[in-house]
C-alpha cells in the first residue's frame, strides 16, 4: 500500500493515505513534520500568495511560503473564493459513453406508471402540533396488527413545522409534504392534520394533484373524538389495500438514485466520492437518473460543472443554481465559504474549493442533463442537479422529495443518519467501516488498500441492487429515518 497520493500530474500538494511521521519519504519529499492521515503536504516549495493545486484545480492560497514536505492546511492557507461571479459557457466534449451491462431488479409498480423499492406505510403530519398523536397511532397500529405481513413496516415521519410560517417556507413546506404523500415507495399514507394550522388539509387536498385515492387517507384531529382510534383504523384500511402487492421485475434503469456525502475527510475525493461517481457515470449508462445536491458544496467547483452542461438553456439554469445560492448566504450576512466543518477540518480538508472538489466527484464524468429547483420532480435521465443547502438531513429530504428512491451517502467521519428513503452509508476509509458497523453499509476505503475501482463497483452495484430488492439498509434497520424541511423566513 502507498503511503501518499498526488491526485492529479499538476498538483502542489500530497495526501497522506496514512498517518505519517516527520522525516518519511512520500511522493519524492522528505516530510517536515507529522501528517496525519487525509491531509496535505507541500511537494515543492509555495511562496506566499501563490496557489494551492489539488485535483489539478486552485483550491485556495497560500498565507506564507511553504516549504516541500511542510503540512498544508488551515494555518498556512486560506480559500479565493469571493461572491457572485459572471461564468461563460464552454462545452467539454465528453465522449459518448459505452453502454454498460444492465441488470434486473424488483419493484414495486404504482398505479401512475412508477415504481418503488419499499411498500411501506406512512403517517405524514401536516403540522408540528400532531407529532406525537402521529407516533401514538403508529405505535396503536403496530400493537393491533402485530408483524405487518406483506408491507415493509408502518413508519411516521415528523417536523416542526406547517404553522406560524408564510411565503416561501409555507410553501415549501407544503409542497414537501406533498411530494412525500405521493412517493412511490409509500404503498399507503395517512395524511394527519390538527385543524387550525396554517397548512390547512382542505387546501393541502385541493392542491395535491393527482393521487391515489386507494392508498391515501385524509384526518383532521380537531375532527374527531379519539384521533389515535380513527388514525388506526385508516391505516388498517390502507393496509388491506397495501398488503397483497407483490414485486416485479424491471430493469435497473427505473431507479433514481440520490448521491450526497457528510462527515467528509481527505480521501472524500480520492476513494468513496469516485466510485459514487463511477456509478452515476454506470446508471447514466444504462439510461438510469442519479442526483447530486448541496449546492454550496458545488462552490469552487462550479465551471466544472458548468462546461458539463448538455447545452446553454442547462449552463444557464447551473449558473441560475450556483449564483442564487451564494446571493441567499449575502442577504443573510453570511460569507460564502464559511464551510467545511470542524470535523471536515480535522479529516484534511481546508478550504471550501477543496471539499467542493472532492464532493462534485460524486458526479462522475457524464453531462448534466437538468437543474431542479424547489417544487421541481425528477423527469430527465442521467445526471440532474438539486437546489438545496448541504445540511444532511435536509438534503437528503429534498433528494426523496425530488423522487429519489434511494441516497448513496459517503462519510469519512461517520453519521448514524438516514432519511425517508434507504441511505446506504459509503465509508472514505476502512477505519470506521471497521469501527461502525451499525452506521456503515460499504467500505470505499480498501481503495488504497489495493482494491480496484472497478472491482468496488461492481460491489456496490451488487448492494444497490440487493437494496432495490428489498435488503435493509444500515439505516433501516436500527430505525433511524428523519427528515428536515428546509427554511429560509421568518417564524410568525
Amino acid at each position: 500500500m502507498k503511503n501518499s497520493i498526488v491526485i492529479s500530474p499538476g498538483d502542489s500538494v500530497g495526501v497522506a493515505l496514512t498517518a505519517l511521521k516527520k522525516g518519511a519519504q512520500a511522493d519524492g519529499v522528505t516530510l517536515a513534520e507529522d501528517i496525519e492521515r487525509g491531509h496535505k503536504f507541500a511537494l515543492k516549495e509555495i511562496k506566499a500568495g501563490e496557489n494551492v493545486i489539488k485535483y489539478g484545480e486552485v483550491i485556495g492560497r497560500a498565507l506564507c511560503d511553504i516549504a516541500p514536505g511542510e503540512h498544508i492546511h488551515t494555518h498556512n492557507m486560506k480559500t479565493c473564493l469571493e461572491g457572485t461571479l459572471e461564468y461563460s459557457y464552454s462545452k467539454r466534449d465528453i465522449a459518448p459513453a459505452s453502454a454498460g451491462i444492465s441488470r434486473t431488479v424488483n419493484v414495486f409498480e404504482r398505479r401512475n406508471g412508477e415504481v418503488g423499492i419499499r411498500n411501506e406505510l406512512w403517517v405524514i403530519p401536516t403540522v408540528g402540533c400532531v407529532n406525537a398523536q402521529a407516533k401514538a397511532i403508529v405505535n396503536a397500529f403496530r400493537k393491533k396488527y402485530g408483524e405487518l405481513a406483506g408491507v415493509d413496516g408502518c413508519f411516521t415521519y415528523t417536523h416542526p413545522y406547517g404553522c406560524s410560517q408564510i411565503g416561501e417556507d409555507h410553501e415549501r413546506t407544503k409542497l414537501l409534504l406533498q411530494r412525500m404523500v405521493k412517493h412511490p415507495n409509500c404503498g399507503g399514507v395517512l395524511v394527519l392534520g390538527l385543524g387550525c394550522e396554517n397548512n390547512r388539509m382542505d387546501v393541502f387536498r385541493e392542491t395535491l394533484g393527482d393521487y391515489d385515492e386507494s392508498r391515501t387517507r385524509f384526518l383532521v384531529a380537531q375532527d374527531v373524538s379519539d384521533e389515535i382510534a380513527e388514525g388506526v383504523k385508516l391505516l388498517g384500511e390502507l393496509y388491506e389495500n397495501a398488503k397483497n402487492d407483490r414485486r416485479v421485475p424491471r430493469d435497473i434503469s427505473c431507479l433514481k438514485i440520490g448521491l450526497k456525502c457528510g462527515g467528509s475527510d481527505g480521501l472524500s475525493g480520492i476513494t468513496a466520492n469516485p466510485l459514487v461517481g463511477r456509478f452515476s457515470d454506470y446508471i447514466a449508462s444504462v439510461g438510469g437518473t442519479t442526483v447530486l445536491t448541496e449546492v454550496p458544496e458545488m462552490f469552487g467547483a462550479e465551471q466544472l460543472l458548468m462546461n458539463r452542461a448538455k447545452d446553454e438553456e442547462t449552463f444557464g439554469k447551473v449558473v441560475e443554481l450556483i449564483n442564487g445560492f451564494k446571493e441567499y448566504y449575502q442577504k443573510n450576512g453570511q460569507p460564502v465559504y464559511e464551510n467545511p466543518s470542524p470535523g471536515n477540518k480535522a479529516g484534511g480538508i481546508t478550504t471550501l474549493e477543496d471539499k467542493s472538489l472532492g464532493c462534485t466527484q460524486k458526479s462522475g464524468t457524464r453531462e448534466v442533463c437538468d437543474v431542479l429547483f424547489d417544487g421541481d420532480t425528477l423527469t430527465s435521465h442521467g445526471l440532474n442537479l438539486l437546489n438545496g443547502p448541504g445540511n444532511d438531513m435536509v438534503a437528503v429530504t429534498n433528494l426523496g422529495c425530488a423522487g429519489c428512491h434511494l441516497v448513496l451517502f459517503t462519510t469519512g467521519r461517520g453519521t448514524p443518519f438516514g432519511g425517508f428513503v434507504p441511505t446506504i452509508k459509503i465509508s472514505t476509509n476502512s477505519d470506521i467501516w471497521k469501527r461502525k458497523p451499525n452506521w456503515i453499509d460499504f467500505n470505499a476505503g480498501s481503495i488504497v488498500e489495493g482494491d480496484t475501482f472497478d472491482k468496488k463497483l461492481e460491489e456496490l452495484t451488487d448492494l444497490v441492487a440487493a437494496v432495490a430488492d428489498g435488503r435493509q439498509t444500515v439505516n433501516e434497520r436500527y430505525d433511524s429515518r428523519e427528515i428536515a424541511l428546509f427554511k429560509t423566513g421568518v417564524t410568525l
